[in-house]
């Protein structure tokens, strides 16, 4: 059972920071999001209500916030320390969320990260940063990430940070307007003692701050 509010955090790692998705970053995720359309199509969840759509970004932060004081998910924004903008600038966007405590004490983590900055390790490195949060300070044991077969990039990221593929689940997720195959993976508390952050950084030749 946790003991008190869970929300809001902060994590950092280097230049990178996850933080919360906040109502006035609207027009800075419209535009990331805008610019990504076409790279992000092939994964973004979909309503299968026929006619439903999905919530515009005011509900969607609302129905995020609503869910991290229930304790059930955190909504972090990815972001980084850019030369040229004065403020980190928004790259992505990284949610753990049916959060399950008593004796389940398990989480699902999903993300999404600009194009334009895919292959440079920010997608791990968030990933790594939100488990060890969840399994260190939360209390979390399993995380579980679900990916659709033909993503190549989330695979790749999963596959460097060691999660373990637990198999192919048939039509899991309404995923761009159909019931979509995925694989699911995941990582125990115990299989990273020492943190899942330090293990990855350290496969890259750096040292944890």
């Amino acid at each position: 059972m946790r003991a008190g509010p869970i929300w809001p955090v902060t994590l950092e790692c280097g230049d990178l920071i996850l933080r919360p998705i906040r109502y006035r970053d609207k027009k800075e995720w419209t535009q990331v999001r805008a610019r990504n359309s076409q790279w992000l199509a092939p994964w973004e969840a979909s309503n299968p209500i026929p006619g439903g759509g999905l919530p515009d970004y005011r509900n969607m932060v609302r129905s995020l916030n609503i869910q991290a004081a229930q304790g059930t998910a955190l909504p972090f924004l990815i972001t980084e320390r850019t030369p040229g903008y004065r403020s980190p600038v928004i790259v992505g966007q990284l949610t753990v969320s049916s959060i399950v405590w008593g004796s389940a004490l398990m989480a699902t983590l999903g993300y999404w990260v600009d194009q334009a900055r895919a292959g440079h390790g920010i997608a791990p490195t968030a990933v790594a940063m939100a488990t060890d949060h969840c399994f260190q300070t939360l209390g979390l044991h399993r995380m579980e990430i679900n990916i659709r077969p033909e993503n190549g990039p989330s695979l790749r990221v999963v596959e460097k940070l060691g999660f373990r593929d637990e198999g192919y689940r048939p039509r899991f997720l309404h995923i761009n307007g159909e019931w979509a195959d995925h694989r699911t993976f995941a990582l125990t508390s115990e299989e990273v003692p020492d943190g899942l952050l330090p293990r990855w950084l350290a496969s890259r030749g750096y040292e944890a701050d």
